[in-house]
Formats: structure tokens, C-alpha cells, sequence
């Protein structure tokens, strides 16, 4: 299969399929399995493709450490130290299985990030049909060569990296078997304003690195996501929540069930308003033909008159000939007689 058009799951992504939405749970779970549980129903009843974990203990993404590059300053968890974070934020590896398992149950696809090659193990007992390398390890190449290892689809999110380093991330990916490759256009900022996206990027990504691409959006609305559409997204990553309000590390900046059933709605949309290059009539338009301009008689006349100018005149409905024949018509004579308010016709002359 080539790098423009791949499968997970059984279901195709690329150009000419419509935008594959994945429902990011990330945090959102909050500590309770019977949240991520609900997370997963309602991210198949809004019409998600996918629902997608992160699979990392705290000791697996970093270290207890008390110097203050640990800590963190400012933005949405300011004070805490990157291990409390992602203490609090983890999803036991136990809790892995029984949502796979009610993912299959609920009729959506289930994959995760992994952070290391522990996680990737774990993944892989559960036949995780694909792998994304979140935004910050898009500079760890031995994990994403790990990823790509194992032969399933690959998507790597951008977000903090240049392009020479996602130039190193997608030969490490393709130097270790991926053939399958999905490059996700993110910017890492919790929320991000919609003008740091840059969306047109996308479009210089897919050429320059023949990969499928897509948008991992983290603005609070689904205008970015929709218009990524337009611009090539063939796949768009978003946070989901039941409840923005919940407390959780991830909540205020995910989409709620409404919002996501609106961007699985408006991203079709978009894809289907895309079609292809058409300047033929549509079939929403037939029946708006009367309301366009044409040539009708404006006088009773009889075959052998010489046309003149008050004879007929550009009206609508649009049923005669166009009003661009007006001067090849004045002065020739009629073929037949004609009515008043009847449409011009090609017969109706000598030639």
C-alpha cells in the first residue's frame, strides 16, 4: 500500500477518504476506569473513527527529581513537578486490557502513544492496530524506530519540532520498516491560539515528506480543525472530555461530546464540499434553470420577419438561448412564426 493511502483497522485513510477522527482520552479519565469507559461510548456514539490512550508510568517519562528544571512554571499545571503530573495523569497499565477490550465490545478502534519500549510491549499483547509518537518524543528516533518495528501504521505528532527534526523522525520511521506513515501538524501549546497553526504547513509537509498528514489540535473550537480539512488533514486528533469543567490535567482544553460530535460532523462536511474540479451544472441547480437569463419574444411575428431589436429581450426564465446570441440573432429573418413570451429556439431561424 502506498505512503498516500494506508489502513487502520480495515478502515482507509488518505485524501480520498474522509478525515479519520481520533478522540484523544489522554488524562481524561481522571482515575476512574468507569470514566474512561464512558469516554469510549461517547466518543463512538459522536462518530469518532478511534478513541487513543497514553501508555507511560511517571518513572517511564521521567524522574523524581527536585531541582528546578522538574518544576514547572506558569501555564496550565503550574507548580507541580513533572513527576506529580504525570503521576496524576498516568493510565494504570492494568486498566489497558479491560478498555481494549470494551473498545471492541463498543464497535471503535483503540490504539495508544507509547513513551517506551515497555509500553510498546504492553501494546503489543493487546494487538494495538497503530502507534502515534506524541509531540515531545517526536525527537526520541530509538523509540520511534521501536514503533515502526513492528510493522503497523505509524503517526507521528510535530508539535515543537523544526523541520529538520521531523525530517529525522520520518527517516527513522521508514529506516526501521513503517510504510504506513501519518505526520500530524500540532502545535504544543495547552490551549494554542488558532493563528500560531499555520495550517498551509500541511500542505508543504505531504510533499516534502510523501506522507499522508493531518492536524493534532489543541484550540478550544473546531474552526481550525474543520478548515486543516481543506488543506489536505486527511486525519485530526483531538482531546476529549465528558466534562470540561471535571479538574482533570486535561479537561479545559478538550472537546465535550457535543463538540466532538460537531467536528466529526463539520470535518465530513468539509471533505465531502471538496469534491473535485467541476464547472458542470449540479443536481442541486436543475431546477433553478428559470431563474437565469435568456432570449424570449416580446411580439407575435410571422415566419419571414426580420428580427429587430424590440422583438425579443434578455429575461428570465432561462429556457431560450442564451443572451450571448443576441447580435449573431438581429436581422436575420424567421423561420416560422412565433409568440410572445415563448422562448427562443435555433429553429425559429433562417440560417
Amino acid at each position: 500500500m502506498s505512503d498516500t493511502t494506508f489502513e487502520i483497522a480495515g478502515r482507509p485513510i488518505g485524501p480520498a477518504h474522509p478525515p479519520y477522527v481520533i478522540a484523544e482520552m489522554s488524562a481524561n479519565h481522571n482515575g476512574s476506569l468507569e470514566n474512561a469507559k464512558r469516554i469510549i461510548e461517547q466518543a463512538k456514539a459522536c462518530g469518532a473513527d478511534a478513541v487513543k490512550l497514553q501508555t507511560y508510568r511517571p518513572d517511564t517519562i521521567t524522574l523524581d527529581g527536585d531541582s528546578e528544571e522538574f518544576w514547572i512554571r506558569g501555564g496550565l499545571w503550574d507548580g507541580k513537578s513533572l513527576y506529580q503530573l504525570y503521576e496524576e495523569a498516568h493510565m494504570p497499565w492494568e486498566w489497558h486490557a479491560p478498555l481494549f477490550d470494551h473498545a471492541r465490545e463498543v464497535g471503535i478502534t483503540i490504539f495508544s502513544s507509547p513513551f517506551d519500549d515497555t509500553a510498546i510491549e504492553l501494546l503489543e499483547k493487546l494487538a494495538a492496530p497503530a502507534y502515534k509518537i506524541a509531540s515531545f518524543e517526536a525527537v526520541d528516533l530509538p523509540l520511534i524506530r521501536r514503533a515502526a518495528s513492528t510493522g503497523k501504521p505509524l503517526i507521528i505528532s510535530t508539535g515543537m519540532a523544526d523541520d529538520a527534526e521531523i525530517a529525522e523522525a520520518v527517516e527513522a520511521a521508514r529506516g526501521a520498516g513503517c510504510t504506513q506513515l501519518t505526520l500530524l501538524h500540532c502545535v504544543s501549546g495547552y490551549p494554542a491560539p488558532p493563528g500560531d497553526y499555520n495550517l498551509r504547513t500541511m500542505q508543504d509537509m505531504a510533499v516534502r515528506f510523501g506522507a499522508v498528514v493531518g492536524l493534532s489540535d489543541h484550540t478550544l473550537d473546531n474552526a481550525t480543525a474543520v478548515a486543516s480539512v481543506a488543506l489536505g488533514a486527511s486525519v485530526i486528533e483531538k482531546h476529549f472530555t465528558l466534562d470540561r469543567s471535571g479538574g482533570g490535567p486535561d479537561d479545559s482544553f478538550s472537546l465535550e461530546p457535543d463538540g466532538l460530535e460537531e467536528l466529526c460532523s463539520g470535518a465530513r462536511t468539509a471533505w465531502e464540499a471538496l469534491g473535485a474540479v467541476d464547472y458542470g451544472r449540479k443536481s442541486s441547480e436543475q431546477g433553478n434553470v428559470q431563474f437565469r437569463r435568456s432570449l424570449y419574444w416580446v411580439a407575435d411575428l410571422e415566419a419571414g420577419t426580420e428580427v429587430t431589436a424590440g422583438a425579443l429581450r434578455s429575461v428570465r426564465p432561462g429556457y431560450g438561448l442564451a443572451p450571448k446570441h443576441l447580435d449573431r440573432l438581429l436581422g436575420r429573418r424567421l423561420a416560422r412564426a412565433v409568440r410572445a413570451a415563448t422562448a427562443t429556439k435555433e429553429e425559429d431561424f433562417l440560417p
